[in-house]
């Protein structure tokens, strides 16, 4: 069910707008939901110009209905909202928003699901961004099925919730209540002020979570030596994006092969083979038992496939990421999921 507020607190966002364009961080471990709440947003901001800045187009999948203009790294949606890749630099990109004709009232941005929320506030805050924009509020989302910090052993994911001024405990409806309140109970002893939110597929009215004034820059800045720290952090950030991929042990795989998998030995591969520090994994594949083009979707332990059709010559597509995983064995599992000719699985796969 979608609550919308038709209103969504325009009067206020206009007011804001004087002090400069409102922003918000969407933060959230890899799979608790960030992309579809951006989709989210997109789809039923209502009278608001928003602009979305995101590392990949691709992984937002925004509905094809929407969209007016693509450019490079740009996507304009009939709705007057833009989407934009973070192709180098973050200041750039927000450079490239505030400078378009049509202004914008409103700016999103997604950071990496491995990503510490800190250095992209700090960069708001800190560079010549301050007297452009205002930053309104850290969103963190969680994901309540999925969600351990021991599992994940992560820094990245204790500062996701240590900054967050708004957090979604996403997917509720796959956990027990209980199970849901115990999580908040843990999250409240980290961040006692954050404003709580449990929501199901992102879905949460907007007036909620946008315009609301929440971010209070002194927490961050209310001494030299907390200002010097911090500084040192946002150096430290510069130098090197990926350092808390790096860190946390995270790593990417990617796999392509222009031969179909066997359904049957895929599904071989996530019973029995798939390591459970595998947390996410997207991507289009073909079997040779079906004519369709199969997106794939995999957040810990769930998984879904949706047919679709094929607009170029089929082929497998896969990225998986995880932590401390040998890459070279899960590279030889995929390698094994292919469907060898004549070995009689055509056969057995009905005719």
């Amino acid at each position: 069910m979608q609550i919308i507020d038709k209103q969504s607190g325009t009067p206020e966002v206009m007011n804001i707008t004087k002090h400069g364009l409102p922003v918000t961080i969407i933060t959230g471990f890899l799979g608790s939901g960030k992309t579809t709440l951006l989709n989210y947003i997109l789809t039923n901001q209502e009278g608001l110009k928003t602009a979305v800045l995101v590392n990949e187009f691709g992984e937002i999948g925004i509905d094809n209905e929407l969209i007016v203009t693509t450019e490079d790294n740009m996507v304009e949606l009939s709705n007057g909202c833009v989407c934009c890749t973070i192709n180098e630099d973050l200041v750039q990109a927000v450079y490239k928003v505030l400078e378009r004709p049509e202004k914008v009232d409103y700016l999103i941005v997604e950071t990496t699901g491995v990503a510490d929320p800190l250095p992209v506030a700090l960069t708001f805050l800190g560079t010549e961004l301050r007297d452009m924009t205002l930053l309104d509020s850290i969103i963190t989302t969680v994901d309540c099925s999925n969600f351990s910090l021991d599992l994940f052993n992560s820094q990245a994911a204790y500062s996701q919730i240590a900054y967050g001024d708004i957090i979604l405990l996403n997917k509720t409806d796959l956990v027990d209540k209980s199970d849901v309140d115990a999580l908040e109970i843990r999250i409240r002893d980290m961040k006692e002020a954050a404003r709580i939110i449990r929501t199901q597929r992102s879905e949460v009215p907007l007036p909620l979570i946008l315009s609301v004034g929440l971010f209070d820059s002194s927490k961050y800045f209310d001494s030299k030596e907390g200002k010097k720290n911090h500084e040192h952090e946002d150096e430290h950030h510069h130098h090197d994006h990926s350092n808390h991929l790096d860190n946390d042990g995270f790593i990417s795989i990617s796999f392509e092969s222009d031969k179909p998998f066997s359904v049957r030995k895929f599904q071989y591969f996530l019973d029995n083979q798939l390591p459970e520090n595998v947390f996410r994994a997207k991507g289009i594949l073909w079997f040779d038992e079906s004519p369709k083009r199969h997106i794939f979707h995999l957040s810990g332990k769930r998984f879904t496939l949706e047919d679709d059709e094929w607009k170029g010559e089929p082929k497998n597509q896969i990225v998986l990421i995880g932590q401390n995983i040998d890459s070279q064995i899960l590279y030889e599992q995929m390698e094994n999921c292919i469907s060898l000719p004549f070995n009689g699985l055509t056969k057995e796969f009905g005719k």
